[in-house]
């Protein structure tokens, strides 16, 4: 909205008019000695004249017969205009759908999963954390495994805490928006199937959906987060998916190690535009020290990058 403010002051001089009428009547007299005029009596007539608001006094002084009108002010327009706020966008509010994996919806769009492995990978950056006793394990249980890391120092001899990475990439076309509103199904149709949270919020910038929760599996309840992510590189993309499970009975003990593993897990595209930054705040002043340079991603290189934590073992000492 832009609003424009008018004040408008006019000063009026007034002008106030005085006028000397001088009036001699000489009349006829019987004598005859001839009789002198009188001199003129000069008789000052005012007239009053009402000052208009801001009016400028007239000058004093008993011999002021006309005074000049005052000289009008500049019409003066303060102008005030006021930038419109700029629009920004609410953030898209995606419904989950009610039926239908993920796997069904790419399914039914004709849409080929092909899963990829960890070596020679460069499409994609995947940073995975590996918190200390934890170790990269081959598992049958996951055919398509990307990468499977296992807690190998605890547990409750049970069950092993685990986080499975699989990476496939899409070949066909359909709506990334769409497709990741199916992120919740596959979690919710497990045994006895307890929601703890979930969220649709892009992750890095990316179609993304989170989950997690409770449910049951061999006689014990496991505990779990599942994440979906929908990302692009150059023509291709790609359907990344993290599990990480615990035992119930083992969620205090590993909370560090899982919520280290689920918090620290990024993935970028080393073509991919970055996600548009939130709205700026006011420019500040200009600091006299220059700007540094933006730091260029041009020629990041893509990889695949598991952060190992490496203990250094203590050095026995030398007995003699």
């Amino acid at each position: 909205m832009i609003t424009i403010a008018r004040n408008w002051r006019v000063v009026v001089g007034g002008v106030a008019a005085g006028s000397a009428a001088v009036l001699g009547f000489a009349g006829a007299s019987a004598s005859a000695e001839p009789v002198l005029p009188l001199p003129p009596v000069p008789v000052t007539v005012s007239q009053a004249v009402p000052a208009a608001p801001n009016a400028a006094p007239l000058a004093a002084g008993p011999s002021a017969a006309v005074a000049s009108p005052a000289a009008t002010a500049p019409l003066e327009v303060p102008t005030t205009v006021t930038a419109a706020p700029t629009a920004v966008s609410a953030p898209e509010t995606l419904v989950p759908a009610q039926s239908g994996t993920i796997t069904d919806f790419f399914k039914g769009k004709g849409v080929t999963l092909e899963p990829q492995k960890a070596e020679g990978f460069t499409a994609l950056n995947i940073v995975l954390p590996m918190p200390r006793g934890w170790s990269v394990v081959p598992d049958p249980n996951v055919p398509d495994a990307f990468t499977v890391l296992a807690d190998r120092l605890g547990g409750d001899g049970l069950y092993t805490s685990n986080a499975q990475l699989t990476v496939y990439k899409l070949v066909g076309e359909f709506d990334p928006k769409e497709a990741i509103t199916h992120g919740y199904v596959d979690s919710q149709q497990l045994f006895n199937w307890q929601s703890t949270d979930a969220s649709m919020a892009d992750f890095g910038g990316f179609p993304s959906s989170i989950i997690e929760g409770t449910y049951r599996e061999n006689d014990q309840t496991l505990n779990t987060s599942h994440r979906y992510v929908i990302v692009p590189s150059g023509a291709d993309r790609y359907l990344v998916s993290l599990d990480v499970t615990t035992a119930a009975n083992q969620v205090v003990a590993t909370a560090d190690a899982t919520d280290a593993i689920v918090n620290g897990f990024r993935v970028t595209s080393p073509t991919a535009t970055p996600a548009p930054a939130p709205a700026a705040a006011p420019a500040a002043a200009p600091s006299a020290t220059p700007a540094a340079a933006p730091i260029s991603d041009a020629g990041a290189t893509a990889t695949v990058t598991v952060t190992v934590p490496v203990p250094v073992p203590a050095v026995p000492a030398t007995q003699h």
